[in-house]
């Protein structure tokens, strides 16, 4: 076994609110509010992003392309870190009338990988926008939204050792000594119904004190919340990404139903035909969510039962890495998922027209 194989399997072992109108742009100036002697991820995967280096990224492509790419910060975690969210439009200043795509990453914070990948889509999307025309064309009558960390304070306290603490949830502090709400099971669509979550503060399922009681889905809801325009949310489609398991995922998350009160027969049909649409181009598992496992109060079912945004729960690859493929898998796991990108884009101007409906 290779030194870096060696070093990698010691390491797994190891293992309020605020609107769009007050969003804080992130300057050449910013600096993160990391504590200090925080370490870095092991120097075999130093092609790993920490949050220093995401916000350096971001302004590198704000730089490279101002016409194309703009990042604020739509509010702070519970350590005070930005939540960046970068927007990709021909007329990026612009609040134009075309429908708007999100995309999540990082909600928990072993799931590194997940970074890479909304740091794909926002440089795929803006290096390739003058030589690629298919590119051009999404970015010309898309706006698209990029949240690239969700939960900086847990990525970077699982990598704070200089190896991998297998940490999953944010860092807020809970009653008892113990930290961390599962941001993924915060939200406040079903919040605790139906045994997908625990009350257990230091289960790694804590679905938190209360529905949207971490500062980062406060903040993020809040952004989604605020694209409601004229009565009508803006925003149509959604991908938040995890790992690992390669799934493709659509709701619902807390119930066993095909059909439940929110997702009818045809709402369900178009999930399912995009979702194997999807699947087919990278050679994921498309299913209901709750076919893996019951989950309530996640972004997903939050994202359709209170917006009917068409949301999509992607679990990246892992294998026998399990939560930390090695960084020169990165390119590979990343592009894999392009054409899945491109089709939740493609249909974001009605997505019952995959089964022949209307919008």
């Amino acid at each position: 076994m290779s030194r870096r194989r060696l070093t990698r399997g010691l390491a797994v072992a190891l293992g309020a609110a605020l609107a769009l109108g007050t969003m804080i742009p992130l300057s050449a100036t910013a600096k993160p509010a990391a504590p200090a002697g925080v370490m870095d991820f092991p120097p075999a995967d130093a092609g790993y992003h920490n949050f220093a280096e995401l916000g350096a990224e971001l302004r590198k492509v704000g730089t490279n392309h101002p016409g194309l790419a703009r990042t604020t910060s739509i509010g702070k975690s519970h350590e005070n870190r930005d939540l960046w969210l970068t927007k990709i439009s021909d007329n990026v200043a612009t609040d134009e009338n075309e429908p708007e795509v999100l995309f999540t990453c990082s909600q928990h914070a072993r799931e590194h990988l997940t970074v890479e990948m909304c740091l794909r889509i926002i440089n795929r999307f803006t290096e390739g926008y003058a030589t690629d025309p298919a590119i051009k064309k999404f970015v010309d009558s898309r706006e698209i939204w990029v949240v690239s960390n969700v939960n900086p304070d847990g990525s970077e306290y699982d990598i704070a050792t200089g190896s991998y603490r297998s940490w999953r949830k944010n860092r807020q502090p809970n009653a008892g000594g113990t930290f961390g709400t599962d941001l993924n099971r915060n939200w406040g669509h079903k919040w605790g119904c139906c045994g997908g979550s625990s009350g257990s503060p230091g289960s790694d399922t804590y679905r938190g004190a209360a529905a949207f009681s971490s500062p980062e889905t406060r903040a993020v809801s809040n952004f989604v919340n605020s694209r409601v325009v004229g009565g009508k949310q803006q925003i149509t489609t959604h991908i938040d990404w995890h790992t690992y398991g390669e799934l493709i995922m659509w709701p619902f998350g807390w119930t066993k139903d095909d059909i439940a009160p929110g997702l009818n027969a045809a709402e369900h049909k178009a999930f399912k035909e995009l979702g194997t649409q999807m699947a087919a181009t990278n050679g994921y598992k498309p299913q209901q969510a709750s076919d893996l496992y019951i989950t309530d109060g996640g972004v997903r079912d939050w994202m359709w039962g209170q917006h009917k945004i068409w949301s999509f729960t992607f679990e990246m690859f892992g294998g026998q890495y399990g939560f930390y493929p090695p960084d020169e898998l990165i390119g590979r796991e990343t592009t894999r998922n392009d054409k899945a990108v491109d089709l939740i884009l493609t249909y974001a101007d009605c997505v019952p027209r995959i089964v022949g409906g209307t919008c």
